[in-house]
């Protein structure tokens, strides 16, 4: 999919839309391996794909937080903000890790616009982030997640 690029003062007129959809997004074991070794999360679910063959998913699965950190790649692969150099994560309202996310599995993110808040400087974006797994109707992460960006000054 292309890239949107929007301007942060037309942010106010997409509230209630579904402003973006990623590109797909392969979860590797290899990516899986990392996060675990970057967090000291080695839970055997993850990392030990014998034993996880045996679990009730039949493979190993991607950590929940791994999973609600690859919001933002997926979410700047679909949007891109003009005049806009700073994006800074200022929160989350509501996770939920609704279904697993197998090792291989592709995901996409969907993005819709919540609430739009204006800032001295900048502009507080609430989305509604939804990550889903290729082939499977329920998605894997549903989250109320807030950015704040700033324009460049030029």
């Amino acid at each position: 999919m292309q890239q949107r690029i929007i301007a942060l003062a037309a942010f106010g007129s997409l509230v209630g839309e579904e402003v973006a959809v990623s590109d797909w997004f392969t979860v590797s074991q290899d990516r899986i391996d990392l996060f675990a070794r970057a967090t000291d999360d080695f839970q055997w679910i993850h990392v030990d794909q014998e034993r996880a063959a045996q679990s009730p998913f039949g493979s190993t699965i991607a950590h929940g937080f791994l999973t609600l950190g690859l919001l933002v790649p997926l979410f700047e692969s679909a949007i891109a903000f003009e005049a806009s150099e700073l994006g800074l994560n200022y929160g989350l309202n509501k996770v939920r890790f609704t279904a697993p996310v197998p090792a291989g599995s592709r995901i996409r993110g969907r993005f819709t616009l919540k609430e739009v808040q204006e800032l001295s400087p900048g502009v507080q974006l609430t989305w509604t982030a939804t990550i889903e797994r290729e082939g499977t109707e329920k998605p894997a992460l549903i989250a109320e997640w807030i950015v704040r960006r700033f324009e460049r000054a030029d």
